[in-house]
């Protein structure tokens, strides 16, 4: 089930808000990018770069996942690994809301995130 058209709003606005924060400079965007994408329950952070072996072809790096659990009313966050799968971030596993979401992304204290 899609997240709520109410809540779809709030995920724009903490999200584009972030971005603004993360965003490389403009000249660099070619090689650098960061956005997100809504997935059923999800909200997923990733990068895109270009593809090493053809550069004109573009790429997106997982980086960080919320998922809202409906009936906990929380949202999971999970860290993308090197095994090319999403894990459950331990130090914080659920969140009340994606705006502390985004704040323990940025923060990274752990490195799992931004490596």
């Amino acid at each position: 089930m899609a997240l709520q058209f109410e809540n779809q709003i709030e995920i724009i606005e903490i999200m584009e808000s972030f971005l603004i924060k993360i965003r490389p400079s403009e000249e660099i965007k070619s090689k650098l990018d960061m956005n997100y994408k809504v997935e059923d329950q999800s909200v997923i952070l990733f990068e895109i770069r270009p593809d090493w072996k053809n550069p004109q072809e573009k790429r997106e790096y997982n980086i960080a996942k919320a998922t809202f659990v409906k009936k906990e009313n929380q949202w999971k966050i999970f860290w993308f690994m090197s095994d090319l799968k999403w894990h459950s971030y331990k130090p914080k596993e659920k969140v009340n809301n994606l705006k502390e979401f985004v704040k323990i992304v940025e923060e990274d204290k752990l490195g799992c995130f931004w490596g």
